[in-house]
């Protein structure tokens, strides 16, 4: 059986060896100042190794949900000051919605995307002066686990249908890749098919 030391000896080298692989993959460390606590998340082995369940969304609302089921939603929940259609606009890509309203308590503003009226982006800008970063940031390690990506403007935890991030200065936002990457497929599509149009008409000169 290892000896104590031993043991403590092989922990400090795997942990100095994914510092160093950290660093040559270009991921910088937190910086300095408070550390976050991520003991719990260290400490804290899944059952054969099983991620932790993803969070299902914030408080009543949910990633693909329906537009007037948000805005229902959203004028029960006494966290946010929704004012109904004027906090309600239409964005200039097709089939997309935006909710932006005023928020209470810890939540300064939140911003709530919508592409053929199902919710696909979901971010809270929270109050730097009644929360800060690593508070957040242990809460959400402590739960889900370490990030699956760290840099200096964000921590990111990816889940199957899910990524949840954590942005500076102070926001968390919930993603739907899916729906993210097949509209960032048509944007680049578009723009493409805009730059061979601009092409084909300077060959007239």
């Amino acid at each position: 059986m290892m000896s104590s030391k031993a043991a403590a000896l092989v922990l400090s080298l795997l942990l100095a060896g994914r510092a160093l692989g950290a660093q040559e993959a270009g991921e910088q460390p937190l910086p300095e100042g408070p550390r976050p606590d991520t003991s719990e998340a260290l400490q804290r082995p899944s059952p054969g190794g099983v991620r932790p369940e993803p969070p299902e969304g914030f408080r009543a609302l949910r990633l693909g949900m329906e537009l007037d089921l948000v805005k229902e939603l959203l004028q029960e929940d006494p966290l946010f000051a929704y004012r109904g259609d004027p906090d309600v606009s239409l964005l200039p890509q097709p089939q997309q919605t935006l909710i932006e309203c005023a928020g209470t308590s810890y939540i300064r503003r939140a911003f709530l995307q919508f592409h053929e009226r199902r919710l696909y982006i979901m971010t809270l800008a929270l109050d730097p002066e009644r929360l800060d970063y690593f508070t957040v940031y242990s809460t959400l390690a402590g739960r889900y686990g370490e990030p699956d990506r760290l840099n200096p403007s964000a921590a990111i935890w990816e889940f199957e249908g899910l990524r949840l991030s954590l942005e500076r200065p102070l926001s968390v936002k919930y993603i739907d890749p899916e729906v993210f990457a097949r509209l960032q497929a048509q944007a680049r599509a578009g723009q493409d098919l805009r730059e061979l149009a601009k092409e084909q008409f300077l060959e007239h000169f």
